[in-house]
Order: C-alpha cells, then sequence, then structure tokens
C-alpha cells in the first residue's frame, strides 16, 4: 500500500482505538446507573452504542475507500454500461437490414455470400469471444511473436519471405483473463508477385475483422506499412503498434526507435499501446562452441494486452461487430447500385435506339423534338423505377423537359451534332448522313440525359451541389472521349444506318424527288400545316405552348 494511504489510515485506526477506550468506560458507568435503576433498560443502552459505533467505524472506511477510488462521471458510468449494449443493438438492427437489402440481389452467388458472412458476424457477437490479429510486412516476427503468446512453436519460423501463406488461428490462454481469445497469424503484407497479392488481400481483410490488431515492424514506420496502419485506424480499428526484435538494437537504439514510431502513430495510438519486444532473440554465445537460446522477451505485450482487454473487451466486442455489419451493408449497397445501374444502362440502350429511329422516320423537325421528349420521359420514368422511385408521365415529362432545356443552354445539341456529323461523314454516304445525322445525335443526347437521371436517382432524386448544369457538363464530357465516340458510331451504323437503307433501298445515287412509301409495320405519321408547327418546341412557354401532338401519334410511339 503507498505511503500516502498507509499513514492517514494508522492515524485513523488510532483515534478510533483511543475513542474506543474512552467509551468503553464511559459505557460502563453509564450501564452501572441505568442497570440499578433496570437491567433491561442497561443492555437496551448497551446495544444501541454498539451499533452506532460499528455505524461510525463502517462510514469511515467506506467514504476512505471512495475519496481514494478514481472518480468516474456519471455519464461516464452510464457510457461504460450502455455503449456497448447500444453498439450491439445497433450491430443487430443492421444485420437485419442487410438481410433484406440481400434480397434483391439477383446473384445468387454474390446472395449467399452474404448471407453467410451476416450469420458468421451474427454468431461472434453471440458467442463472445475476442479476436486478435497479427498484422505485419513479411518476416516481421508476426510467427515468432504468435509462438512466444502460445508458448509452443505452433507455426513455421524462416527468414524468408511468406512463410505464413494462410490466415492460421488459434487458441490463447492469458493469465487472469477470464475469456476465450483467438489469435490469428495472417501472411504477410508488401510480397511481390500475384500470389503475393492474393496474400496481401487476405491479410488486410483478416486485419479488419479483428478485435484488437497487433501490428509488428522491425523497425521505423516504411510509408508502405504506414499507410495500411492508417486506414484500419481511419475505420475505426484498435491497435498495438509493436516494435520487434528489439535484441538486434542498443537500449538507446531502441528507445530512439520508438519515440519514432509513437511520434509518426500519436494522432490515433497512445504512447503506451507503442512497445518493443524480443518474441525470438537470437542466441548468445557464452563460450566458442556454446550457444544459449534466450527466451522471448514478450512481458511489455503481455501486460498491455491484459490492460486493454481487461478494460475494453466489451468496447472492442462491440465496436468490432458493428464495424463489420457497417462494411457488410456498405457491400450489399454496392451490389444492389451496380445491378440497378446494369439494368438502367439496359433501358438506356434500348430507348435511345428508339429515339434514332422516331428522328430517322419523321419528316417534320417540330415532331423531331416532341417525339424525342417523349421517348426520353418514359425512360425517365423506367430509370426512376429500377433506382424505386415511382414517377407518373407528368413527373417523367418534366424531368425530360427540364433536361433538354440544359442542353440547350450549354449548347450540348449542337456540339453533339457537331462532333457526331464529323466522324460519320467518312462512314456515311452524304445524303444517308444529311438523313440520319439527327437521328444519330437524338440518340447520343438520349444516352446523356439516360446517365445524368441515373446519378440523379442514385442520389435520392437530387442533383447535387453542383445542380443539374454539371451533372449535364460531366456526363457530356464522358461521352466525347475517342473511345466512347468509336463505339457508339459503330453501334449506330449496325442499328440505325444499315436498316434504315435496307428499308429505303438506298443506293449511292440520289433518291427520287418523290416522297418514299412509310416503313413496314408503322403507322403513318400525322402531318400537320406549317404554321401551326412551334418553333419553340423544347421550351413551352411561346404562342404554341398549349399545342400537343395527336395522341394517335404518341400512342403508336
Amino acid at each position: 500500500m503507498p505511503l500516502s494511504r498507509l499513514i492517514p489510515l494508522v492515524i485513523g485506526l488510532s483515534i478510533i482505538l483511543g475513542l474506543a477506550i474512552w467509551l468503553i468506560d464511559a459505557i460502563l458507568r453509564l450501564y452501572a446507573q441505568v442497570a440499578w435503576t433496570s437491567a433491561f433498560l442497561g443492555n437496551i443502552l448497551i446495544l444501541m452504542i454498539l451499533g452506532l459505533l460499528a455505524l461510525l467505524i463502517y462510514a469511515f472506511f467506506y467514504y476512505f475507500n471512495l475519496s481514494t477510488r478514481p472518480k468516474l462521471s456519471k455519464q461516464a458510468q452510464q457510457r461504460r454500461i450502455k455503449l456497448p449494449e447500444q453498439k450491439t443493438a445497433t450491430a443487430t438492427t443492421n444485420l437485419q437490414a442487410i438481410r433484406r437489402q440481400v434480397q434483391q440481389i439477383q446473384d445468387q452467388v454474390a446472395k449467399q455470400a452474404l448471407l453467410q458472412k451476416s450469420q458468421a458476424i451474427e454468431a461472434n457477437l453471440q458467442r463472445g469471444r475476442l479476436h486478435l490479429v497479427v498484422f505485419g510486412t513479411s518476416s516481421a516476427g508476426k510467427t515468432c511473436l504468435v509462438n512466444a503468446l502460445l508458448g509452443n512453436p505452433s507455426g513455421s519460423v524462416a527468414p524468408t519471405m511468406g512463410t505464413t501463406q494462410i490466415g492460421e488461428t488459434y487458441s490463447l490462454v492469458l493469465p487472469g483473463l477470464n475469456r476465450q481469445v483467438l489469435i490469428t497469424d495472417t501472411p504477410g503484407i508488401l510480397e511481390a508477385g500475384i500470389v503475393g497479392t492474393e496474400r496481401d488481400q487476405q491479410a488486410r481483410q483478416l486485419a479488419t475483422e479483428a478485435d484488437l490488431l497487433l501490428f509488428v515492424v522491425d523497425n521505423d514506420l516504411r510509408q508502405s506499412e504506414y499507410e495500411p496502419l492508417q486506414a484500419l485506424a481511419a475505420i475505426g480499428k484498435r491497435s498495438l503498434l509493436i516494435f520487434n526484435k528489439k535484441d538486434l538494437y542498443t537500449e538507446e537504439d531502441v528507445a530512439t526507435v520508438l519515440t519514432i514510431l509513437r511520434r509518426r502513430v500519436h494522432s490515433y495510438l497512445s504512447a503506451e499501446d507503442v512497445l518493443a519486444i524480443a518474441a525470438c532473440p537470437q542466441d548468445i554465445q557464452i563460450q566458442p562452441g556454446l550457444r544459449v537460446k534466450p527466451e522471448p522477451d514478450i512481458d511489455p505485450l503481455v501486460k498491455r494486452l491484459l490492460t486493454v482487454l481487461r478494460a475494453e473487451a466489451e468496447d472492442l466486442m462491440a465496436d468490432n461487430v458493428l464495424l463489420q455489419s457497417q462494411r457488410l451493408g456498405e457491400t450489399a449497397r454496392q451490389l444492389i447500385d451496380q445491378q440497378r445501374h446494369r439494368e438502367a444502362i439496359q433501358i438506356i440502350d434500348r430507348y435511345q435506339w428508339v429515339g434514332a429511329g422516331v428522328i430517322a422516320v419523321t419528316p417534320l423537325p417540330v415532331l423531331d423534338m416532341l417525339a424525342t421528349a417523349a421517348v426520353n420521359a418514359q425512360m425517365v420514368v423506367e430509370i426512376g423505377r429500377v433506382y424505386g422511385c415511382e414517377l407518373d408521365g407528368e413527373r417523367g415529362k418534366e424531368l425530360a423537359l427540364s433536361l433538354a432545356k440544359t442542353f440547350v443552354s450549354l449548347g450540348i445539341v449542337k456540339g453533339a451534332v457537331d462532333l457526331l456529323a464529323g466522324v460519320l461523314q467518312f462512314q456515311v454516304t452524304t445524303y444517308l448522313l444529311g438523313k440520319l445525322i439527327q437521328g444519330i445525335a437524338a440518340a447520343y443526347l438520349t444516352r446523356i440525359a439516360g446517365k445524368s437521371f441515373i446519378q440523379y436517382f442514385r442520389q435520392d432524386q437530387d442533383w447535387g451541389d453542383g445542380g443539374i448544369t454539371e451533372v449535364v457538363q460531366q456526363q457530356f464530357q464522358l461521352s466525347r472521349k475517342d473511345q466512347f465516340i468509336q463505339a457508339f458510331v459503330k453501334e449506330a451504323i449496325a442499328k440505325v444506318v444499315q436498316p434504315f437503307h435496307e428499308t429505303w433501298n438506298l443506293t449511292a445515287a440520289p433518291p427520287p424527288e418523290e416522297a418514299p412509301a412509310p416503313l413496314p409495320n408503322l403507322s403513318p405519321i400525322p402531318q400537320m400545316p406549317l404554321e401551326l408547327i412551334p418553333q419553340d418546341n423544347l421550351f413551352p412557354e411561346g404562342p404554341y405552348a398549349d399545342w400537343e401532338a395527336p395522341p394517335k401519334y404518341w400512342d403508336e410511339w
């Protein structure tokens, strides 16, 4: 017991002893006087005095221990009790939400993998086992450390890289810790080659699943080591940084390395969590021909492990389960997002060529634009349905017109026509170029519109901070890349130009002046007097704002 506590205790006991002697004499005299009158009252008086004295002694020791005990605020006490329970409850809720999400995944292999992972996380939560993971570069001494903690050689040790090829898990018994502890020896990170990359990925995955991470180095942190340690700390992974092989350094050098390590990681690790050990010390030569193998020097690590696990075991497990459930939920969301993106692209592919066909066979420019708006409006409704947003036709038309206005205001319509005309003039005859350039440009603009709406629905029907203008500009710039343009034009020739050529039986000679017959299986396009055709067809704000195309036309398309 510290001297600062022993002296007050001795003084207190002396005072109590002196008072007890004085009280005994006083009580005896008082008892003699009361018992002279009534023996029963004398006994009652003695019992009351003794009870009061015992109460005073108890109060003294109680408040003495209370005053010397580290004090926790009320909030800290509540947090200490309730925080793990709250995290566990949140993790359980996340796992239930993940199972509902997984039902939307069409890939059966990915679906089963996510279900199995969620079941494994829930099983670990119920078992309440602590999981330690030893992580670090190849041959930094990870397997030596595991062997030293286990007290027996469980893994092979060699000076070459890649000794541990798969994650190996053992049961660890720590003195004074009444809890099951598992420890996993991982493959080394940063190994070369395809096999080394696979081991690196496996090691990093195991590290993210640890309740407590033991990051092993044999010198100062290199940049390639610092980055994964920082990344794991960034996701909330509790770690100990272990400087191994200290037997190869002098005491001054060990202190220097520890100082450097603590300075590098001070933002996310305390100084106590950075320590030095010698898991597998080098043999010491006692005399010529006689070498002795020293015992592993891992006491600093064992003491720190016991301190951390006794104080933080519940929090560590709760944090890890919550983290794993959140990461699993993010994986499920990514798979669903990729699935939705594929479905949305299929919708865009279908409608862009429908729009191109409309433009190719429509003789009046105003009907071109009205038909394209109708096609885009229906495309918006279907893309929204893929992302779980039910839109009616009016809302789809409103979104399509707002995007069309943005195209015109940014000059994207003219830019698309010029861009495609420059590419098509070398691949299509002059007559076909004049006849089909608007159709192919409409398909191109429909694709940009569809990709823009994908981003809109992915962000919960929000265009983002930059608004619709920034989204459209971004998609237009992506669609201008040479590789995309060449692939798009090649597909346009196959889906629009060649069918159009075959249908109209066009040759290199100019076609006759009379109008060609209607396309097979298509209803005649209604004609309108030119004076009734609105010129501001994209913006229903002019004198023809109330004009609508004949219903039969829309029904056909």
